[in-house]
């Protein structure tokens, strides 16, 4: 057998060779350690565990006749520092309930730890009650109150705090999961939560993707991504703009009013999720009316549901740019300005770190090949 270092693996020792083939480091044995899929992203799962050079745990998922779900850990983890990856995608509820069933069929085996990792984490849109209603008003019809009815929520539930009651119930020690939707939820937590961040990768892909970068602004769709995108410009020394909207109901975007000037620029719209598209297919064509000579977007996580992928192909981008913390090959083939940023890399990094002991801060701002 090989001689092993006992130096521990340093992020920035690794290169861009990296991305097909693991580094021989990343091979070094890491004892103690599992890694386990659930059956919503086994693709990304099976590239985590190639970087890091093991093996993926042994799991059989399967459903009764009755559709309940049942999980056998096919291998002892008694001892070990387990790592569950599952993503909020695909059926949703199926896959989370998949999750808490291997979170506790591990815990309950005696495993020391067990790691939920999560790249797009499951109802995190709904993670406040957004606005009061009031039930004395009475010069509403029945019929305005219908029409209206989604914006008095005093009765909406908090389903990201009940997400994060489940997890750690379930027997959850430690969560990891990328560009939460609000990053508060980790208060919502009373375990460790690293919460990584698309924007290294993301600056990496602008850079080496669009030539005319230099000349490029970034334009939030909404106010609440302000923050994202100013961050993303001060890095790269370009200037930032956003769109304020107004909403009549869900999914639907009622108007859109541009702050920043995008004249003869190109355009880099930048958010956490699409979901229908409605949102970031308006913001384009307002920015092309602007004077935008290219329109991009670029989304941590690319959920295209319902008539997304059909919008994407009728509105005026370059490329809509996506990570894999939910599985795109197929959006990919329906359309072709889709494109995807493996951040498999950063998972990995942050699994390694994790089971070593060390800090994950330098993944916030760095692509650790």
């Amino acid at each position: 057998m090989p001689v092993l270092s006992s130096q521990p693996i340093r992020a920035k020792s690794l290169t861009r060779a990296n991305l097909e083939k693991p580094s021989p480091l990343l091979r070094s044995r890491m004892p103690n350690i599992k890694v386990f899929s659930g059956t919503s992203h086994p693709d990304l799962a099976q590239r985590i565990v190639d970087r890091l050079g093991i093996d993926i745990g042994k799991v059989v998922t399967k459903k009764f006749s009755n559709l309940e779900t049942c999980v056998e850990i096919g291998e002892s983890v008694r001892g070990e520092d387990v790592y569950i990856v599952q993503s909020g995608s695909g059926e949703i509820n199926d896959n989370l309930m998949e999750l808490l069933i291997m979170i506790n069929a591990c815990k309950i085996a005696s495993a020391s730890r067990v790691t939920a990792v999560i790249p797009c984490f499951p109802y995190a849109r709904q993670d406040k009650k957004d606005k009061a209603g009031n039930a004395d008003d009475k010069e509403r019809s029945v019929e305005k109150w219908k029409s209206i009815e989604w914006k008095y929520r005093s009765r909406a539930p908090i389903s990201a705090k009940l997400v994060a009651n489940m997890l750690s119930v379930a027997g959850a020690d430690h969560i990891i999961t990328m560009d939460l939707h609000a990053s508060q939820i980790q208060g919502f937590f009373d375990i460790p939560v690293d919460n990584l961040y698309a924007e290294p990768a993301v600056l990496k892909w602008i850079k080496e993707n669009i030539p005319e970068w230099r000349n490029s602004i970034i334009v939030s769709p909404d106010a609440g991504g302000a923050k994202r995108v100013t961050s993303i410009a001060d890095r790269l020394n370009v200037e930032f703009a956003l769109i304020h909207k107004e909403r009549k109901k869900a999914n639907e975007v009622a108007c859109m009013v541009l702050v920043g000037d995008v004249k003869d620029r190109v355009a880099i719209l930048v958010d956490d999720m699409a979901d229908t598209c409605g949102t970031i297919c308006h913001a384009a064509e307002k920015l092309m009316e602007a004077g935008a000579t290219k329109v991009y977007a670029i989304l941590t996580h690319g959920i295209f549901s319902g008539p997304a992928i059909s919008r994407i192909n009728n509105a005026c981008f370059e490329a809509v740019v996506v990570t894999n913390t939910i599985p795109q090959d197929e959006h990919m083939k329906e359309c072709p300005k889709i494109q995807c940023i493996d951040v498999s890399m950063m998972f990995a990094e942050a699994v390694r770190r994790t089971h070593n002991g060390e800090s994950v801060s330098y993944l916030f701002s760095n692509v650790p090949y």
